[in-house]
């Protein structure tokens, strides 16, 4: 295979948005990388949701799921993956390893750039591209990113906020399984939330 990789964990794999013309065939699940992932973002763009991220610090290692992008180069699928983000490029981690290619390895995390790029190299991709924002909890909420600190975050979320937090993390891919993922499963009154949101009348026409 060779060819540029969309690597994703998140609210990529169901919401392609302006990507969804850049891209060819379907998603591979759990053919990417295994990252460390946490819902330890809190997302302007998810009203104020905890949306998942690569978190070195606080993450666990989590298969991802890869499509192909219809681009030739890395740089311009970069492009194409930081315009459905709404993000600067430098908010995007990208590797080449292609014969010829011109070289480029950038992210937040050294580790993680060193380890697409073995995977692309073994999957037989001449790069990959993905979303690199960071673990803002801290920095949002004034308390340090933990299980009760964010189960308390989110418990406080009211309105339409609340409804895009339970309905971000219960949509999420089955194998983004993190330690919060786990700790709210465990707790009543979010299983009662996701129970509600997995009716047919929550988000029917989405």
């Amino acid at each position: 295979m060779s060819g540029v990789a969309i690597i994703g964990w998140g609210s990529l794999i169901w919401d392609l948005d302006d990507l969804a013309p850049r891209v060819a065939g379907d998603w591979a699940m759990g053919a990417g990388p295994p990252l460390p992932l946490e819902f330890s973002r809190v997302s302007a763009k998810r009203l104020g949701a905890l949306a998942v991220c690569i978190d070195a610090e606080h993450g666990t290692d989590c298969p991802t799921h890869v499509i192909v992008s219809r681009r030739r180069s890395v740089g311009r699928a970069l492009v194409d993956l930081a315009l459905r983000e709404r993000a600067p490029p430098g908010r995007i981690g990208a590797v080449s390893v292609g014969s010829g290619a011109r070289r480029l390895a950038h992210g937040r995390s050294a580790a993680v750039v060193a380890r697409v790029a073995d995977w692309c190299r073994t999957a037989g991709f001449d790069g990959a591209v993905w979303t690199d924002l960071d673990a803002n909890f801290a920095e949002k909420t004034g308390s340090a990113f933990g299980m009760a600190a964010a189960e308390a975050y989110l418990a406080g979320l009211e309105g339409a906020s609340r409804v895009e937090a339970v309905r971000y993390i219960t949509q999420a891919p089955a194998a983004t399984d993190t330690a919060l993922r786990r700790h709210l499963g465990a707790q009543a009154w979010w299983r009662r939330e996701a129970a509600v949101m997995a009716s047919p009348r929550i988000g029917a026409d989405d």
